[in-house]
């Protein structure tokens, strides 16, 4: 039934009503967001008394930064469903991922502003430097390119992407100072020209191929986790199961059998194979937080198994690698 003329409020009473200007209500009214009842003889809107529940659930879906035309979307599907739905299910999620992605650019900005700020005036050029060529909040990429251009041609998928989920570290969600420097000399190193025309890659590569790469960093993976428990307790380099393991992945990628004679020449192959330890001391600062103990990386447990297999066979530790 239609309302009848006293029953209707002008565009005044209900801005009055819903504590919001009369601008305000035109505004919305313009869109299509909240309708008029009717007009009055000279022109001027009215509204009936649902309008104050319509224009108050609008104030509280723009105040939680919804767009108009998703709050256009939310009232449709109230009015088609009958109350509110999965339009503010889905409006909502969608507001809340961005949220997150603006607060973890302010706190990257915040922490590179920081690192600006402590910086010593020797420093800060460089500093404003790295930051500059950074992304913030940053990505993987470059790390990513730099691995697929260290890996053998043609490994399978799988593999390569278990590889990449241990070797490329994600960016800190809140950083210090320190991991912000940490992550954009990191990404530098990825990207800075490598020494000759193409990356080096290690002979352990060009010995097995890249079907018997997949083996041998299978084996590396569960080897390097194993390393990993001593490190945490802070034992030294010593032959036991994480340098079985290690030898294991060898063996298995190239075919052969396991012996003294084996490791030995394990030992000297591995100690003339490039090797990229910056890297894996910046990873390590980009995973550690400020005051913690270092956690094992995958270059650190690499070097502890080559100091245990140089102990074991007796040839002298890598130097360098």
């Amino acid at each position: 039934m239609r309302a009848g003329y006293d029953d209707l409020w002008g565009i005044g009473e209900l801005a009055a009503r819903a504590g919001v200007t009369v601008k305000t209500v035109r505004f919305y009214s313009d869109r299509g967001l909240l309708p008029e009842t009717s007009r009055s003889a000279g022109g001027h809107r009215r509204y009936g008394s649902g309008a104050l529940g319509r224009l108050r659930l609008i104030r509280s879906l723009r105040a939680l930064g919804l767009s108009v035309a998703e709050v256009r979307r939310v009232l449709d599907d109230e009015e088609a469903s009958g109350g509110v739905g999965e339009a503010l299910e889905g409006a909502v999620a969608e507001r809340l991922r961005e949220l997150g992605d603006e607060m973890r650019t302010l706190r990257w900005r915040e922490a590179a502003l920081r690192l600006v700020q402590e910086s010593t005036p020797e420093d800060r050029a460089d500093r404003l430097h790295l930051i500059g060529e950074l992304s913030v909040p940053p990505g993987t990429a470059p790390l990513v390119r730099f691995w697929r251009g260290w890996l053998p041609p043609r490994m399978p998928r799988r593999s390569v992407d278990a590889f990449l989920d241990i070797a490329v570290p994600q960016p800190p969600e809140d950083p210090a100072p320190e991991q912000v420097l940490a992550f954009a000399r990191l990404t530098a190193l990825t990207l800075a020209p490598c020494p000759g025309t193409a990356q080096p890659q290690p002979e352990a590569h060009r010995a097995v191929g890249a079907r018997g790469a997949a083996v041998l960093y299978a084996g590396l993976a569960e080897a390097y986790e194993l390393a990993g428990v001593q490190l945490r307790r802070g034992r030294g380099p010593w032959p036991g199961e994480a340098l079985d393991c290690f030898v294991d992945a060898y063996t298995s990628a190239y075919g052969a059998l396991d012996s003294l004679r084996f490791r030995r020449g394990l030992a000297r192959q591995l100690a003339v194979d490039p090797r990229i330890d910056r890297y894996w001391e910046l990873v390590a600062e980009v995973v550690t937080e400020p005051g913690r103990r270092a956690e094992p990386t995958p270059g650190t447990a690499h070097d502890w198994l080559l100091s245990a297999l140089a102990v074991q066979t007796g040839t002298p530790p890598p130097t360098g690698v």
